[in-house]
């Protein structure tokens, strides 16, 4: 049974940093595409970054010079490194596993595997 567990959310102030870690179990991390993924309240989820199997990394615009994207294939653990958070920012983020990365034209990722989501407000 595939599992991801996201970590290390909580409440920033704007300007300060976070990383976020998602542990799998039920996989090997190495072999897939990976990605990160949020929901802020009332809006559509939307990819934040991934990471493939082959070494390419993605960034949503908004997030580029921003957040970075890692994975530790020893502690089959991917990482999304925050930084210079804006209240925009504020959102659950997911991580999920076996899709596309890059996305497709149309920004689809097709993953199949997701965790629950751990929570990032960033607010003064």
């Amino acid at each position: 049974q595939v599992q991801l567990v996201e970590s290390g959310g909580g409440l920033v102030q704007p300007g300060g940093s976070l990383t976020l870690s998602c542990a799998a179990s039920g996989l090997t991390l190495d072999y897939y595409n990976i990605g990160w993924f949020r929901q802020a309240p009332g809006k559509e989820r939307e990819g934040v970054s991934c990471s493939s199997s082959d070494g390419i990394t993605y960034y949503t615009d908004s997030v580029k010079g921003r957040f970075s994207i890692s994975r530790d294939n020893a502690k089959n653990t991917i990482y999304l490194q925050m930084s210079s958070l804006k209240p925009e920012d504020t959102a659950v983020y997911y991580c999920a596993a076996n899709g596309w990365c890059p996305p497709s034209p149309g920004g689809y990722y097709g993953m199949d595997y997701w965790g629950k989501g751990t929570l990032v407000t960033v607010s003064a």
